[in-house]
């Protein structure tokens, strides 16, 4: 069995942003050799997610808008756990989202449904921050 670790690491110029990740996940597929097997993609830190939809930007403006609904950044005292940080929405966020992915590895290449693309979800930005690519496989 074969397994390859890759960081992708990213700065984002807005506190939140959804990034498609799916093609630096191939590149990590292609290095590690594997033909059959999984990945597995996950967020480092609580503030991000990784998740799997559709790369279509009206799609992408429905997530902000609903997580902004679900969760709302502003005022910022409306959460308990802002008393030294701003961010407790960008945690709600998350955990809605998803911290990781897992996708099959078939014939070297990720088995998607149509339409499936990896995404990147970042909610408390404008700092550095990492995903982790996990491949294991034959």
């Amino acid at each position: 069995m074969k397994s390859y670790r890759k960081e992708l690491w990213f700065s984002t110029n807005q506190r939140r942003e959804l990034i498609n990740i799916t093609p630096a996940v191939e590149e990590a597929l292609g290095k590690s050799g594997v033909q059959e097997g999984m990945v597995l993609v996950n967020a480092m830190h609580i503030t991000a997610s990784v998740f799997i939809n559709d790369d279509e930007p009206g799609l992408h403006q429905d997530f902000e808008d609903w997580l902004e609904g679900l969760a709302p950044e502003k005022p910022y005292d409306q959460y308990r756990h802002n008393t030294a940080e701003d961010n407790a929405d960008a945690h709600l966020k998350r955990t809605v989202m998803g911290r990781e992915v897992v996708v099959a590895i078939t014939e070297g290449k990720l088995d998607f449904g149509p339409w499936e693309q990896i995404f990147y979800g970042e909610f408390d930005g404008k700092r550095r921050k990492r995903v982790l690519v996990k491949v294991i496989g034959e």
